[in-house]
């Protein structure tokens, strides 16, 4: 006789677990099954895990402002004892460098004003007394420091000033956030199942019957959620779903790189997470007195999209080793030179238009938390409790593609519409099409 689930949950990262813990609290029985050894052991370990509300549209601030208060109420919200431990939230707060013109500032501080998160327009004096190692220059074009000889010439402009959100910040330890998360789901019932391969996605009439793994163990469930993280498209096209999606998904290699803070300035106690776009890359602070600099994905940064994402090259590069710490040092002229590289590499799971899919599919009873890497381990929480009233909805009849699933926010009262994140949407013209953690 198979083993049986109310749900089978496809990944354990953070964004699985935390649909685990949403399905199981509403009363079902789920299961994690997931080909790695722990919870959080693929790319959630590696995520810069970035906790910030700067987004170019209503949807994306209003569910990541949500995110701020799950964060700050860890503990409350996991309600049960991890003996590892609790995950901590290092309420740092953003900086967004606000350029001349119409930028990525603008767009947000319009929804942050609109749905009452919580910052401070600062012109370039304060700026220098709160962050007093930041350069204002900005420069043109963003380019790469290995094909542009005059890269460190400045325009001879300055930024205008900044964007401080208080509330923001960052994840300590984005993978023990993940197990947090383990237990919680294991609390109501919730099981995981490690070091398991799906190997077949079964399905007859339409209709998930459950999965094989490759032991050879059948396991029956009516629901499926899909949340692979730069596996999706795999399993996507394993249960035959992904034809009929106009918005898809594919693994992407990314590298962050870490620098010793500048010297006399504790960047790890004193640093703030900071958003520049005019050099195209984002920073925090790390442990160890340290930077963590990611890229913003300019359009010179080459995108290195992984058709296999279990091969792939894991060695920093170089190239964009220079390309984010010689941005970085644009910004912050005091910062010396690392002997040697330092960083990390994997893959994130990007969508066509770099919004996340939170949606059912053609296939009755598969679901799809995806094409969420690099920008959505701060909504992870959220995601949990959205992904389980969608699938809560439609296992009740509601047809999400006509009438798509409204959920209110449990800390801000906000009303997210699900359709947002619809497989089906067209190309969102107001996505910034890039990552900042």
């Amino acid at each position: 006789m198979n083993r049986k689930a109310d749900a089978i949950i496809i990944g354990a990262g953070v964004i699985g677990s935390a649909t685990a813990f949403e399905l199981a609290k509403r009363g079902y029985k789920t299961l994690n099954i997931d080909k790695l050894p722990a919870s959080g052991y693929g790319s959630t370990s590696n995520s810069c895990a970035i906790v910030r509300a700067h987004y170019s549209t209503w949807d994306g601030v209003a569910m990541a402002y949500e995110g701020f208060f799950y964060w700050d109420d860890w503990v409350n919200y996991l309600g049960v004892e991890d003996e590892r431990g609790y995950s901590k939230y290092m309420k740092t707060g953003t900086i967004i460098f606000t350029l001349h013109g119409e930028d990525h500032s603008k767009k947000s501080l319009k929804y942050f004003k609109e749905i009452g998160v919580e910052h401070e327009v600062w012109d370039l004096e304060t700026l220098k007394q709160k962050m007093p190692i930041y350069a204002h220059d900005a420069y043109g074009d963003i380019t790469r420091p290995d094909e542009d000889e005059h890269f460190f010439d400045k325009s001879g402009d300055l930024i205008e000033g900044a964007i401080f959100t208080p509330g923001s910040g960052y994840v300590s330890d984005p993978q023990l956030a993940a197990h947090n998360l383990q237990m919680a789901a294991e609390s109501h019932g919730g099981e995981f199942a490690f070091n398991s391969e799906v190997s077949e996605i079964r399905q007859a009439d339409g209709q998930v019957l459950g999965v094989t793994l490759a032991s050879g163990e059948e396991i029956d469930a009516p629901v499926l959620v899909n949340v692979a993280g730069p596996h999706s498209f795999v399993i996507n096209r394993m249960a035959g779903v992904e034809e009929e999606m106009n918005i898809k998904t594919k693994a992407l290699r990314h590298e962050v790189h870490h620098v010793s803070s500048p010297p006399g300035f504790d960047f790890e106690k004193n640093g703030l997470h900071t958003s520049d776009g005019g050099n195209g890359i984002y920073f925090r602070p790390e442990i160890g007195n340290s930077i963590l600099v990611g890229s913003e994905d300019p359009a010179c940064d080459v995108k290195e999209w992984a058709e296999n994402p279990d091969e792939f090259n894991r060695n920093i590069t170089d190239s964009q080793w220079k390309a984010q710490v010689y941005r970085l040092s644009r910004r912050i002229p005091s910062l010396e030179m690392p002997s040697r590289p330092r960083g990390v590499v994997d893959l994130y799971d990007v969508s066509d238009d770099w919004l996340p899919i939170y949606d059912k599919s053609a296939l009755k009873g598969f679901y799809m938390a995806i094409g969420s890497s690099g920008n959505q381990f701060k909504n992870a929480p959220i995601a949990g409790h959205c992904m389980a009233e969608l699938i809560d909805a439609c296992e009740k009849g509601q047809d999400h593609d006509q009438n798509p699933v409204q959920v209110q926010c449990v800390y801000t009262k906000l009303t997210l519409n699900m359709g947002f994140y619809s497989r089906n949407r067209e190309i969102n013209p107001e996505s910034s099409f890039s990552v900042n953690g």
